[in-house]
């Protein structure tokens, strides 16, 4: 009878901490301490200082090939990711303390690149948008001698284009082996040097935010952006905000 009793004792025992292990736990929430817009608004005339012009549009897919999505026709789930920050000016540095010359540090990010930033910082989030901070750039990340028009946005304000600051092949990498939906860059990108790499990230579904700002403030990993394009079928560059959730 006791040992019935034991038995019976022990199956109820083990049922209760079989029944509390399959319960779902509390598992932490992500916790993000500040937001950091990374819009980079300017007075369109310094007279007025109310006239404020944005400098960061999205060139979407369908401005490098048409027919495909259009700034409002990415999918909303596309547009809020994990957020890495590639800062060049930091790798400059480190060439430098080599004995590298800052003219032989190439302007664009390269499988090299991508190979010290996840040895340092981990591997790259799959579904990430990669910001890239260029050499030289400003902490506003604002043109510097607004030498040449927009693309495609009706607009008369001057600045300057660079080529995209991510070589192709890095590019094919972080969009093939690291599902990369969408880059940031502090400026006008000129895709005219290479449009099989343009080619490329409309293919991929990838977008480039242009004109952002303010990538100093970020840490290379572990915010989540937002990017709000408007709600429109142009296949231009469209005005956008975009904003970076930081732990």
């Amino acid at each position: 009878m006791r040992i019935r009793s034991f038995i019976i004792a022990y199956a109820l025992v083990l049922a209760i901490l079989l029944f509390a292990d399959r319960r779902p736990g509390s598992t932490p929430q992500d916790h993000y301490s500040h937001v950091v817009d990374l819009t980079d608004e300017q007075s369109a005339n310094p007279l007025h200082l109310a006239a404020v012009e944005s400098r960061t549009r999205i060139i979407a897919p369908g401005a490098l090939i048409p027919g495909t999505w259009a700034a409002g026709q990415i999918p909303p789930e596309r547009l809020v990711a994990p957020l890495v920050v590639i800062d060049l000016n930091s790798d400059l540095n480190s060439d430098l303390n080599s004995g590298v010359s800052a003219s032989g540090r190439s302007p664009q990010i390269t499988l090299d690149d991508i190979s010290q930033w996840e040895s340092r910082h981990g591997m790259i989030p799959q579904g990430a948008v990669i910001a890239v901070r260029s050499p030289g750039a400003s902490n506003t990340g604002s043109a510097n001698d607004g030498s040449t028009t927009s693309r495609n946005t009706g607009s008369t304000k001057t600045r300057s284009t660079a080529d995209f600051p991510v070589n192709r092949d890095a590019a094919m990498f972080l969009m093939d082996a690291r599902y990369t939906i969408g880059f940031a860059v502090e400026t006008p990108v000129d895709f005219a040097s290479d449009r099989t790499l343009a080619r490329q990230l409309a293919l991929h579904g990838s977008y480039v935010v242009e004109g952002s700002a303010r990538f100093a403030a970020l840490p290379p990993t572990g915010s989540l952006v937002i990017v709000a394009p408007a709600k429109n079928k142009k296949a231009g560059a469209a005005p956008v905000r975009i904003l970076a959730m930081v732990r």
